[in-house]
């Protein structure tokens, strides 16, 4: 494990997000023993910050604290992730009614900012820009919803399914699937359709989560 020296007055925090970068990219894959030693030599700090750091990421699901075993990298099942998926959709769409209800004007006028960033990357089959779009348009949902404990279950819940291995991008049809479904949510906004738009974002997330699953699948059936 190698990575920059942290200086020696650096918080646990910026221990954790750097691990979390890690861990998001892979270098600490799903299962890998966190080795404690090797990491606080790396970063040049004591095992006290990076023990708070863990504690953090085990808080977030990201990492497992294992009595006499130590620390590991979290696993995520399929079983995980339709597990996951469901309390997401039900949160973001909670989320979407919210802000149907408390949209201004100028809320509406970034949400279509952002849908036209959506259009624009779909049209060049620019997926990492689509994917930035796509989390700028549902991160903008939730702070008009403005619900801090919405936003933090969300965004915990979202750092957990950075976990799988696979994007649901990759699926053959889900951009255009994604785009069509973020034009059904922004119209429903328009309306001021609360129900409508709760709906439309449930079936976005669930139709993300059967995309995975299609990955999943095909790569099992080829393995």
């Amino acid at each position: 494990m190698n990575a920059g020296r942290i200086a020696p007055l650096a918080l646990y925090q910026e221990v954790a997000e750097r691990l979390r970068q890690r861990i998001f990219a892979h270098e600490l894959p799903p299962g890998t023993w966190v080795d404690e030693q090797a990491l606080a030599a790396d970063y040049g700090i004591s095992r006290t910050p990076l023990r708070e750091a863990l504690k953090v990421l085990a808080a977030e699901g990201l990492v497992t604290l294992k009595p006499r075993r130590g620390c590991y990298v979290t696993e995520i099942s399929e079983r995980d992730l339709d597990e996951i998926f469901t309390v997401l959709a039900l949160l973001e769409g909670q989320c979407a009614a919210d802000t149907a209800h408390k949209a201004t004007a100028d809320d509406l006028a970034r949400l279509r900012s952002i849908h036209d960033d959506l259009e624009r990357a779909a049209a060049d089959r620019d997926i990492d820009g689509f994917f930035e779009a796509n989390q700028t348009f549902h991160q903008e949902v939730q702070l008009i919803a403005d619900n801090r404990w919405l936003t933090q279950t969300i965004t915990d819940l979202r750092k957990v399914i950075k976990l799988s291995r696979h994007h649901s991008l990759f699926s053959a049809g889900r951009l255009e699937q994604s785009l069509a479904e973020h034009r059904v949510i922004l119209e429903a906004l328009g309306r001021r359709d609360a129900a409508g738009i709760e709906q439309a974002m449930r079936d976005h997330i669930s139709s993300g989560r059967r995309a995975l699953a299609k990955i999943a699948s095909r790569k099992e059936s080829t393995a």
